[in-house]
This record gives C-alpha cells, structure tokens and sequence, in this order.
C-alpha cells in the first residue's frame, strides 16, 4: 500500500530526529496537544489498478476541510473538543489516520467518528472485560492500542478508519482535565504544525472565572507581524475570550511549501485572591472549594539534600547536578537551615548539622558541591536514614525554628545496590524513621530508576516524587522542581466543612501549602441550602497558627454569565469525579490490599458512570467493517507512569529534549586515554544504535543508559558470499541485508578476515531499493534508477527520499517518517604489503519510526537492551573482564574499544564498549546463523 502525507499537525513525526525531540519537550501544564498527521493510503485494489506515478500523485484526493480545537473552562476545569473533517475526493477508497497529542494527566471521555451521516462513538469499559477484544486485534495483526507515551508529558492517541470514494468523515475527541496552579499561574498549550493550509482553521478558548480574572496572556512562538493582528483576546473581570483563525492565505509560508503555522499557541493566566477562605462554587448539588489565600507569609524550611554521587551519576549527570545545585543553593532564604549528604556505597554529609543559609555558609556549600565527584555503588536506605537522624537531632536540640518546615530532597539515578536493596524494606524503613515529623521529596535522574518505589516512598512521607529526564535542560528541570516546593506557606492545613451538608469529600487535609499553587477539595452537598453553609481552615503559620471561620459566599453563575448555562452544566460533579479518581488512584498505592481494592473499585465504578478513560478503564472503539469483514475494535487505555517508563525503555519515545545519536555522558566524548574504570550496576538503553564496520564488527550504542560502557560489541565472520539479515520491520517493509566478501589478498596460514562489500536495502511501502557496492551505487524508486560512483559528489530529494553523497565516501540517506542512516565506503591500505582494501560500513542515525517488532542482526537493538555487568577482574593484556547479565543469559565479558567513523570519516573515535565472544552468542537472539539469507533483496 502506497501512504501519503496529506497534513502534519504533530510536530513529533513530522521531523527528523534532532529537531523533533527538542519540540517534543512540553510544558508542565500543556493542556492541548493539536492533531496529528492524517496518513492516506489506497487499498490493495486500488493500488493494483494504477501504475507507481499515478499513485505517486494522490495527496490531492483526500481534503482536509477542518480543524478546530475549542478549550471550555470553567473554574479550572478545562473541557476541550478537537474535531476535524476530511473528505475523499478519489474514486477509490482510502484509509485515514487520526492522531492527536493530550496531556498525561487529562481524561478522555468520549470519541467519535461520523462517516456519511453515521456515527460510530467509543464505548468506556471495565480495562479486563476491553481485554479480550485487545488480545484478538493483536491476535489478527492489528495495531490494537490507540494510546501511546510520546514524549515526558503527552500520550498519542491515533486511530484510522477506511472511508469510500466521495465520502466525508468527521474525528471528534473530547477529554477533560483540572488545570493545576504552579509558581502562580495557570497554563493552556496548544502545538499546531500545518503543513497544508486548512479551509477551517480555529483556536478558541473561553475562562469563566466567578472569582476574578488578574491576567491574561496569549501568544504564540510562530507569530509573524502579519499573525499578529488575528490572535484576538478579549477580557473582562470575570471572563476571557481567545481566538485565532488565520485565512488559508494567510497560513501560506512565502519562503517554502508548507504554511508558517508551526510552533506552541500558549494561553496563560490566574485569578484575584482577595479572600483569605478562597472560593467555593456550588453548581447541580456539588461544590468546589479552591484555597490559596493572598499575602502569606513564607514558612522557613530546613532542608537536607541527600545526593546520589554513586558511579552511574558520571559524565553530564554530575555536571547538571552540580550546576543545578549551585542554582538551588543562592535561591535559599537566610531564614532556611540546610545541610547536603553525599552518598554512594559510602554515606558523605558536608557537616554533621543544619547550617543556617547566610551568606557564607551558602558559598562554602557552593564550592562544595562543585567539588562533587562521581564514584561507588547506590545505598539509599542509608543515605535517607541519615538525614532523617540529622533533623531529629537537631530537633531534638532545639537548633531550628519551633515553627519551620523539615524537608528531605533526595536525587538518585539508579537502582539501590548497596546496604538494603530491597525496596519494600527501605520504604518501611523510611517511613518508621520520618514517623510522619517531614517531608521526603524524591527526584528520580534518568530511565534506570525504579520511579514507582520512589514515587510511593514519598507519598508515605507526605512528599511528591518526580522524574528527571536525562538532556541538555536537567538542570532547567531540577530548579523548576525546587521552586515549586522552595516556599511553604502554611502546614498541616485543614479545610472544615458541616457535617450535615456534605459528604463524599475529596482529600480535605494537606500537608502544606505551597507559595504559587493552590489547594482544591470537592464534594456533593445534601442539600442545596447555602445559608449556613460555614468553612472553616485550621493551618500553621510562619508566626502563628492561620485560621479563618467563615460563610461561603457563592457566585450565582446563571446572573454572572447569562444564557450559558448549557455550556458549564454539571462541571462541578465532574471535577469532583476527576479529583476523586486521581487521589483514590494516588491513595491506592500506599495502602493495604484490603484497602487497595476497595479505593480500586470505588474509583472503577466512577470511572464508567463519568465515561472517564483512566487506568482501571478502556475505550473500544468499533470501526465499520473492512471488506473482508475483518474485526475492527480498537481500544485506547490510560497508561501509567511505570508503563510509560517501560515504553520509554524501549525506545517507545523520546524523553530526551535532543535526542539524536549522541550517546550519554562521558561515552560522547572523545577518547583520549584509553583507560577502563569499572562502576557496577545496570545499563538500560531507551533506545539503541546498531553499526557495523571494519571486518565485520557490530556495536550497539545505548543512548540513554547511565553506565559509562554504554556500548556493546561483537564480531561475526564467516565465509566470502554469506549474506546476513541486519534489518527486518515487517510493518514499514524496510530490510537491510548485507554481503560478506574477502580480503582482498590472501596471507597463508593467516587469518582470513572478511568485510561487508555489498548493501542490498528495501523499503517496500516508499518503493524504494538501493544496491550499494564498495564500485557504485544503485538507487531504484518510483520506477526510476539512477547510478552513482563514490568519487561523486551528489543530492537526490524527494518526497520520501533525501539522499546526499559526500566526496569523503559517505552515502546518507533519509527514508521519509521510518530510518535515517549512513552508508561509509572505507580504503585500508597496508604499504609494506603493498596492499589495500575496500569495504563498507553500516550506521544507523535514527530509527525511532521502526516498529517494535523491527528485528535482525542490528534491528533487534533499535528499541535498546537492558544489561547487567558485576564481577569485574582484570583480564589479559590489560583489559577488564565482568559477567554479564542480559536476555536471561550469564556471560563473560571483555572490555574492548571500537571505531565509530559516523562523526569523524576519515579518523574514527575510538568508543569503549563490552566485547561479546563466539560471534555474540547470548546477546543475539538465537545463533548467527539463524540471520543468514538466501538473497541480497530477500524481503519480509
């Protein structure tokens, strides 16, 4: 089947790979993700009929007429409807994708597809009762899951549907979300990348804010002078008009083919707080109480900073670290105690007590850390006890402020391998040691620690948890989480209400509040009296104890916005089932089973009444029937965040906001000493890098794992002629075999080396073949060829292939939304023998688009591997020797250092890596002989 691009509106497929990961990143409060790619491709029938350049051409039959996004808030619960129509102009019929980008933490409650005036909606499911029509799409080859992980804060959900010649059909996805408050502001993102004009293109959101509107701000990084005027905003004290709607004219690039409409629509804003109770809204039997007083004075804080400086923290890790906590150090108050421990296998506090942040006392703490080197293995139950011991005692001797707030922020990349290892105890540990005195905030650094033990110790410690994710901005990262727990304001806060009035209250006791966000607690009242309707707040303050007793004053929503009364219906009862679901979800994992179960099942049951898609529920999705009849039930889940820390271990997105083949950390840099260090523990790659080269040895490249050895090698030789298989993804049809040829002079009783002197390279969907020799290269694609000598110097762009070819014998080439990679033709020259050899060399640059079922001798590297070394020794000639743990396989392993030419043609790099024996046995699937392949264009 031919596919098409006919729109981008998700920046994340749309580019390659560098520049799509550093717009991955999103905003902590991106609210709206715009609409995908629509991908248009004939059925089989259709394509048999036509020749490759009539296919070629039929971007034009499928009309995207529509794209609308509308964001309804109302008191912070934000409701928003993405719709677009398309229309199939063609005389056959097509298949069209929808794909849409929403934040991790909203809801969907409802999707639908129109096609010809019939209307196939989604229906919310129990997640085991959806499961069986899962296991049977996957069972009959479908790509069953409509919702995946894409970048640190967003889920993808796509789905496609075949429509019939001349026929229209309309995507609908609604999903609803609480908008939280952070360093003082609420936060609306819309990413839009139009790469056609749209006849119907709209922005709108509308704030209804009883309360007060202080500010609004509305912007967008794409707008140009001529944009400027079309970005229209109206606001009054209570309410917020925003709107764009640029013409297709105006959507036009002038300098290039697309449109300028590319880039981050962002809505901010916040609300008057002249009340120190806050403001309670009562709509349909339900209320909503928002807390965050004005004018409060900060809580002092002691806190200890308990720092992972364990072996797997080295390279750019402990850079960012060390600079973030220079940061984080200056912003202290001179009223806060602090104190920093150190820790590896062996525990390093900076002194044995708080020291109060005056000036002095910060710059020796400054040069302290930045002294911070990396060495050892991970003992965190220690590290955390001991901090914990240090504000007890200090507590105990009167040293800090009656009324100040203890904190522990620990930061850790790794897995606890030292001292008590078991999660289970640590945190029983933890929490019997803290005895509910302080707080735990835990940062997890990178993709090899277990976030779930992390984010559940905390919680058990009236803390939060949050990942850092490895790339250029960790340090952005980290002083954005310290500011938002940086400046406490009130602790143990206790929000009151009568007994009578109310029940079913979400979590009304708070272990603090924060300067810059917000308190919220819903419940359903018992009658619709107002009259003695008394909240009251009970919090300690900085100087004395915070209470205020007060009738709720509620705003009459029919009298402040007249006539839209159908827009905010039950908004109220859907918050307070959105909150309750969260914080029962939340609640669920740090309580007994008996208790578990029954948060589960009241958070189940609420699920289905409110049609929310959360954890415990599917969507399936009935599409109409294909002509062979074939089922076609789709299901979107919600995933959690150890799922998508699994997807991301596998390569399933990248959480890196650079993401391209640089590797981590030390292993990036160039080698000047060649020097092993041995640091123990695990290696987990996100997503991996295969290349071949020399004769022939493989190295796999894992771009996020946090050991220094982040690469794996191995050698396979066999005899002139073998063919092996180095890459297969059925789903893209893109292979990638490769011929063995001999040396070109043969040394008796030597060894006989072999190298890679032929390419062959399919990708069945783009039509697309290359036949690369160490003489020429042959490229087939649309029924066309063209050949090309190494000593050119040449360019080839099309749709869906861009082809350079260097005068330093260096082939690039991008396939279109599957692989980019590198083809280097080498010349060995060995003058005394007066001898020389050609041979090629096979790179991978990106392979993020290949299916997770992309396998062969490289691909089955691509979504990384997870790797364990122990027991390192030294070895023979200087080399290091470790036993490795990886596939359930135990093997022994050598340091070893190969060449990587994909940055340095000419020269190489010299890359240390962990050498795998007996042509990779155990770290392959199955033996080497299983790859080998009857013929260079063998396809799936």
């Amino acid at each position: 089947m031919w596919r098409i691009l006919l729109l981008w509106v998700c920046v994340c497929i749309c580019l390659p790979a560098q520049a799509q990961a550093a717009l991955v990143v999103s905003s902590e409060d991106a609210l709206t993700q715009l609409f995908g790619p629509y991908l248009v491709h004939e059925t089989k029938e259709a394509t048999d009929t036509r020749s490759r350049e009539k296919r070629s051409t039929n971007s034009a039959n499928v009309e995207v007429n529509s794209i609308r996004v509308v964001c309804t808030v109302a008191t912070r619960f934000a409701h928003t409807v993405m719709t677009s129509r398309a229309q199939n102009k063609a005389n056959s019929s097509q298949e069209v994708f929808f794909e849409v980008e929403l934040p991790k933490t909203a809801f969907i409650t409802n999707f639908s597809m129109e096609i010809d005036g019939k209307v196939y909606v989604g229906e919310v499911k129990e997640k085991e009762k959806a499961k069986e029509q899962y296991e049977k799409a996957v069972s009959s080859g479908q790509t069953a899951g409509l919702v995946k992980a894409s970048g640190r804060k967003m889920e993808k959900f796509s789905v496609s549907v075949n429509i019939a010649a001349s026929s229209n059909v309309t995507f609908i996805l609604t999903y609803e979300e609480l908008l939280q408050r952070k360093l003082g502001q609420y936060e609306i993102l819309t990413r839009v990348n139009i790469e056609q004009p749209v006849q119907d293109f709209e922005i709108l959101a509308d704030i209804y804010e009883p309360q007060g509107i202080t500010f609004v701000e509305a912007t967008a990084t794409f707008l140009t002078n001529e944009l400027l005027p079309l970005l229209k905003k109206t606001v009054t004290d209570t309410k917020a008009h925003i709107s764009f709607s640029p013409t297709v004219e105006q959507q036009k690039c002038s300098e290039c083919d697309g449109t300028i409409i590319n880039g981050d629509f962002i809505i901010k804003y916040d609300v008057k707080r002249e009340k120190s109770l806050g403001e309670v809204q009562v709509v349909n039997g339900y209320f909503v109480h928002f807390f965050s007083p004005p004018d409060l004075a900060r809580v002092p804080k002691n806190v200890v900073f308990v720092i992972d400086r364990s072996g797997s923290m080295q390279g750019t890790k402990i850079l960012q670290t060390r600079e973030a906590m220079t940061a984080i150090l200056k912003d202290l108050h001179k009223e806060d105690h602090f104190a920093i421990i150190l820790f590896d296998d062996k525990i390093v506090p900076w002194k044995d007590f708080l020291t109060k942040a005056t000036a002095e006392n910060v710059s020796e703490a400054i040069r302290y850390v930045s002294n911070l080197q990396d060495h050892g293995s991970t003992d965190i139950n220690t590290a955390v006890l001991r901090a914990v011991k240090m504000l007890k005692r200090e507590r105990k001797n009167e040293r800090l402020p009656v009324r100040s707030a203890d904190m522990i922020i620990l930061l850790t990349d790794g897995m606890p391998n030292h001292g008590v290892s078991n999660t289970q105890d640590i945190q029983k540990n933890v929490k019997t040691a803290i005895g509910g005195r302080m707080s735990l905030f835990c940062l997890g650094f990178g993709n090899d620690v277990d976030y779930s033990f992390l984010d559940v110790m905390s919680k058990q410690n009236k803390g939060l948890a949050r990942r850092i994710f490895v790339g250029s901005d960790a340090v952005v990262q980290l002083k954005g989480f310290y500011e938002e727990v940086s400046s406490p304001l009130l602790l143990e806060v206790k929000l009151r209400y009568p007994d009578s009035k109310v029940d079913f209250l979400t979590k009304n006791d708070h272990s603090q509040l924060f300067d810059g966000s917000e308190i919220v607690v819903a419940g359903r009242l018992n009658d619709n009296d107002m009259n003695n309707f008394v909240v009251e707040v009970h919090a300690q303050g900085p100087e004395e104890d915070f209470q205020v007793q007060e009738k709720a004053s509620v705003a009459n929503w029919q009298t402040m916005y007249p006539d839209k009364e159908y827009i905010f219906g039950d908004f109220t009862e859907r918050l307070w089932a959105y909150l309750t679901i969260q914080q029962l979800l939340e609640t669920s994992g740090i309580s007994t089973q008996k208790e578990k179960d029954n948060m589960t099942a009241k958070a189940l049951n609420m699920s289905l009444r409110y049609n929310f898609v959360t954890p415990l529920t599917s969507m399936v999705v009935t599409k109409p029937e294909t002509e062979d009849g074939a089922d076609s039930s789709f299901v979107a889940d919600k995933l959690t965040e150890e799922q998508r820390q699994a997807a991301e271990r596998r390569g399933g997105f990248s959480a890196s906001p650079a993401a391209g083949r640089t590797v981590s950390g030390a292993i990036s840099k160039r080698v000047q000493a060649k020097t092993f260090r041995s640091h123990g523990g695990r290696s987990r790659g996100s997503s991996g890098h295969s290349d071949v080269d020399g004769d022939p040895h493989f190295m796999i490249q894992l771009r996020n794992a946090t050991d220094k050895y982040n690469a794996l090698c191995f050698d396979i030789n066999d005899k002139p002629g073998t063919i092996y298989n180095l890459v297969r993804d059925t789903k893209s049809g893109f292979v990638v075999n490769g011929q063995l040829i001999a040396k070109k002079k043969f040394v008796p009783n030597g060894k006989s080396n072999t190298y890679f002197g032929r390419f062959g390279i399919t990708h069945q969907k783009l039509d697309v073949r290359l036949d690369v020799s160490t003489q020429e290269i042959s490229v087939f694609h649309n029924g066309k060829q063209v050949t090309l000598l190494w000593s050119d110097t040449a360019s080839l762009k099309e749709t869906d292939l861009d082809l350079r070819l260097t005068d330093n014998c260096s082939l690039t080439v991008t396939l279109r939304h599957s692989v980019k990679f590198m083809i280097i033709r080498h010349t060995k020259v060995w003058k005394r023998r007066h001898d020389q050899q050609d041979y090629l060399g096979f790179y991978t640059l990106d392979c993020h688009h290949l299916s997770a079922s992309v396998h062969g001798l490289l691909g089955q590297f691509y979504h990384g591997v997870p790797f364990e070394t122990r027991d390192f020794r030294q070895g023979a000639l200087e080399n290091l020797d470790a036993t490795m743990y990886v596939k359930g396989q135990t093997l022994n392993v050598t340091s070893h250092w190969q060449k990587d030419f994909s940055k340095d043609v000419k020269n190489g790099e010299s890359i240390p890596c962990w050498f795998v024996g007996s042509d990779g046995t155990g770290l392959i699937d199955g033996t080497a002989s299983d790859y080998i392949v009857s013929d260079l264009f063998e396809t799936v």
